[in-house]
């Protein structure tokens, strides 16, 4: 009787480790380290926020709706919990990168406004919160990267036989990704036009 259930015991754990639970298991502890990785660069960028205003505001007090977006668009991305729990619910993930998206947004406005201020772009602050700025962009997106990746796998291993009955037997299920927000528009190609604009009637 002992030899049966030895040998039962050893088939039970040789079907485990070829039913994928493993796997799911190493994939799914994959996404949350690269996610954590994706908010603490997106943290980084809103610390840098209220610098970058501050500066801006010493130079152009006048863009005040400018100044006043940005520091909005910040205050909505901390009112977000970026949990890893974010990342089994769709609808707080979208929520999450709208937010983040609508900073995006908003940043990129104020760094258009500032090119109107010749002193504020030579100035010493100013530059460094740029640079710290533009390298946390690119951590930002190397950051996602990694990220879209993991779920991309993880994804692939709970849709594919036989880690799928795995995946619904313990109620695995795809995990969201990054999306780009006008999709439509960057599917269109733009239109060039090398003709001269025609001269205005007298």
């Amino acid at each position: 009787m002992r030899k049966i259930l030895t040998v039962l015991a050893a088939l039970a754990s040789l079907s485990l480790t070829n039913c994928g639970y493993n796997a799911i298991q190493s994939e799914d502890e994959q996404i949350k380290a690269n996610w954590s990785e994706v908010v603490n660069q997106y943290q980084r960028r809103a610390d840098l926020v209220p610098n970058l205003v501050n500066s801006v505001k010493g130079f152009a007090q006048q863009e005040k709706d400018v100044l006043l977006g940005v520091t909005n668009a910040r205050a909505k991305v901390g009112s977000i919990q970026a949990t890893p729990e974010v990342l089994n619910d769709p609808a707080a993930f979208q929520k999450f990168q709208a937010a983040q998206g609508e900073l995006s947004s908003a940043l990129s406005r104020l760094l258009v406004v500032t090119e109107n201020y010749p002193q504020l772009k030579s100035d010493a602050l100013f530059k460094d919160l740029m640079s710290q700025l533009e390298g946390t962009e690119n951590r930002i997106t190397v950051a996602r990267n990694r990220y879209i990746k993991s779920v991309q796998e993880y994804n692939v291993t709970i849709r594919s036989f036989p880690s799928n009955l795995t995946a619904m037997m313990f109620g695995y299920k795809e995990k969201p990704n990054f999306s780009v927000d006008n999709e439509k528009e960057i599917s269109t190609a733009p239109k060039v036009d090398f003709n001269p604009a025609p001269a205005p009637s007298k």
